[in-house]
């Protein structure tokens, strides 16, 4: 990354910091700028505006009642599912643990995700802060139930049974051969060579942030457009402590 573009990406998370430590109260505040540049170093080829979204996010589900998670995956559905789209960071150590393929759901998009519900049944990913709550074993195997934590967005990710689960059609082998992933039922499947890793790092309350540049959503959404007095609809769901 040019050093030029370094300087501009630290300034918009210093930036970014400042405003939030106003009204975030004391257990965020190791979210700072400095741990922000951290992550965006060990990830180089995660969007920066779509880092700062989802630390943003973070942030205001924390002054919102959600207990500080350790770690946090975030998900880029505005790339390509051809490429490794997922990250899973160590908040405590500021360092990245996974970067890897996720599919997105059969009627979101075909080789990419351009359409998303909060509907069951649509077989469309939602997008949204997400808790990862307790792992279980389905028929997809290993697993883990998301908790989405925005009203009409994603809070009926449970009851849709949106889930991470291990799935054959998440593979190198399946980009080389159709250029791209296979896609899910709206669960964001991930390769069964990591499922195990993604589970046991996620779960237990950690947050999962999966952003597409949609407008209506960036414009609205609770924990993006945050402030001390933002009323988090899913804060029951988030404080509940699973395993």
């Amino acid at each position: 990354m040019p050093k030029h573009h370094n300087r501009r990406v630290f300034s918009l998370f210093s930036g970014l910091a400042v405003s939030l430590a106003i009204s975030i109260p004391a257990q965020a505040q190791s979210l700072d700028d400095q741990l922000l540049a951290r992550l965006a170093s060990v990830a180089p080829k995660l969007n920066p505006e779509v880092l700062e979204a989802a630390f943003k996010a973070t942030h205001c589900a924390i002054a919102n009642g959600v207990a500080m998670p350790e770690r946090l995956a975030v998900i880029d559905f505005s790339l390509h599912s051809s490429q490794e789209r997922m990250w899973i960071f160590d908040l405590e150590q500021g360092d990245l643990l996974l970067r890897d393929l996720v599919a997105h759901g059969r009627n979101s998009g075909n080789e990419e995700a351009t359409a998303f519900s909060n509907i069951e049944g649509s077989h469309q990913s939602s997008i949204g802060l997400f808790k990862a709550s307790e792992s279980y074993r389905g028929m997809h195997g290993y697993s883990l139930r998301l908790d989405g934590l925005e009203p009409g967005i994603n809070d009926l990710a449970r009851q849709r049974a949106i889930v991470i689960h291990g799935a054959d059609y998440v593979n190198t082998n399946w980009v080389d051969q159709y250029g791209r992933i296979g896609r899910s039922h709206g669960c964001p499947a991930v390769d069964q060579k990591v499922v195990q890793t993604v589970v046991d790092n996620l779960k237990g309350g950690q947050l999962v942030f999966k952003y597409y540049p949609d407008q209506n959503w960036l414009q609205t959404s609770s924990f993006l457009n945050c402030d001390s007095a933002t009323q988090v609809a899913g804060n029951r769901a988030a404080r509940g402590g699973n395993s």
